[in-house]
């Protein structure tokens, strides 16, 4: 039965396609009809609506009642803008320099400035001020906010000046600052302070990293085209602004193919010791094998900066002859603080033919330190000194022909080169008792200054 409905459909087809192969030309005008047909039948639907423009068309008109808007103006009013910026003050800041700078332009508040004492002793004409200010769209002073951190002690002070009722008034503070962490790198191109300069790292922390490797690098003299460093510091910051740079926590300098690197580490304080107000000893710098870098005498008896003459032979620019000049002068304007080297006991204070305003201190080991020509003498004779305590100010007393500080280190009475005495003195190690926790904090250390190194010159938080 299936197999005769096939060959009746085959058949089928056969005798249609035979048709249309016969009389194509009658099939053509059939189909033709057939759609003209459809067509005229649409067309006739169509045309059985009736023409738009044959409608009737009405006008309706109503009255609108407006929303009372005096509540909307009020609204607007309670949220009115206010503008804020920021800016570092100047040292030839007046009230109305400050202001104007900031965009504020409120005679009322310029005069509460230049009247307000403290505002007189605080802040105008002081340089470094981080200011933050809050002004009406109409650009009147709303609030002004200062902080700046004054000591090395871990605060800051926040000075506001705030528009009320009753007028301008001035309230001071001292608050904590937070510390945050910076890592930064650089390449010597010229000077460690250009390449600093050009990673944006702060002067304070190009002096740490000059003092912690100064016993083994001669910053003044040893530094070499393509030298590298890294170094990990602190951000020292009050109400999310960053005032100062802290502590330099660790680093690495690349001097002539040869790696140093340091770490700042605080041993933990004896449990002993109940009288102890925190739990941590004063701390040190250490390589990251667990060798101090303190030695017995700093290498400078003045924060980092130019050596104007070495310990060599030189033309004695007042006796007109060339002599041996048994020390060196540190080149620095008057009244840089001038520090002692090393732990002793001040031998004599006070004037002395052509060193001037001098200072001699006697150390261990027969060692003697000098430091000439300063401005102002302050310590005594018989007075117990520390490494790094400010013993005067640098000046041009005696045969000087301008400011500097002139030092030198004897040795029994004969004068050495203090650079070569510095390298020499000797360094501790960081206790057995602390070696486990060193070791830990070392392995971070070690890892902070790899993700450093790997830096494009600059710094991140």
């Amino acid at each position: 039965m299936k197999y005769g409905l096939t060959q009746a459909a085959e058949e089928f087809f056969a005798s249609a396609a035979q048709l249309v192969k016969t009389h194509p030309k009658h099939l053509t005008v059939a189909i033709a009809a057939l759609m003209l047909g459809g067509a005229g039948a649409t067309f006739a639907v169509a045309s059985l609506a009736p023409d738009a423009s044959d409608l009737p068309a009405r006008t309706v008109t109503e009255n609108v009642q407006p929303l009372p808007t005096a509540d909307q103006i009020d609204a607007l009013q309670t949220h009115a803008q206010q503008l804020y910026r920021s800016d570092i003050t100047r040292s030839t800041d007046t009230a109305e320099a400050l202001l104007k700078r900031m965009g504020v332009y409120d005679a009322q508040a310029a005069a509460f400035l230049r009247a307000d004492s403290t505002v007189q002793q605080t802040l105008l004409g002081r340089a470094g001020r981080n200011v933050t200010i809050e002004a009406s769209d109409g650009n009147l002073l709303l609030k002004l906010s200062a902080r700046w951190s004054p000591e090395d002690d871990g605060m800051f002070k926040r000075l506001t000046i705030e528009k009320t009722p009753a007028g301008f008034q001035t309230h001071m503070e001292t608050l904590p600052l937070a510390a945050t962490s910076r890592l930064a790198s650089g390449t010597i191109s010229s000077s460690l302070f250009a390449a600093t300069d050009e990673s944006g790292i702060p002067d304070t922390v190009a002096v740490q990293l000059a003092e912690i490797f100064s016993s083994d690098i001669d910053f003044r003299r040893a530094l070499r085209k393509g030298d590298r460093f890294s170094v990990v510091y602190e951000t020292l910051v009050g109400d999310g602004e960053p005032l100062r740079a802290g502590r330099v926590l660790s680093a690495e300098f690349v001097n002539g193919g040869k790696t140093h690197q340091a770490m700042w580490f605080q041993e933990p304080a004896a449990s002993t010791a109940s009288t102890a107000t925190h739990s941590l000893t004063k701390g040190s710098y250490y390589t990251l094998d667990g060798q101090s870098l303190r030695r017995a005498y700093l290498s400078s008896p003045v924060e980092f900066s130019r050596i104007s003459s070495g310990f060599s032979m030189r033309f004695h620019p007042i006796l007109n002859q060339w002599r041996a000049h048994l020390g060196t002068d540190f080149a620095a304007t008057t009244g840089t603080p001038a520090r002692t080297v090393g732990d002793g006991v001040v031998e004599f204070a006070g004037v002395q033919n052509g060193y001037g305003n001098v200072v001699f201190i006697k150390h261990r080991n027969n060692h003697e330190t000098v430091y000439a020509h300063l401005s102002k003498v302050l310590v005594q004779r018989g007075q117990n000194v520390g490494q790094g305590q400010t013993i005067g100010l640098v000046g041009s007393s005696g045969w000087a022909t301008g400011p500097h500080l002139h030092f030198e280190f004897r040795v029994g009475g004969v004068q050495q080169d203090p650079m070569t005495i510095a390298r020499q003195s000797e360094s501790i190690p960081v206790t057995a008792a602390a070696k486990q926790a060193f070791a830990q904090t070392a392995s971070q250390v070690r890892a902070q200054l790899a993700v450093a190194s790997q830096m494009l010159p600059g710094s991140a938080q």
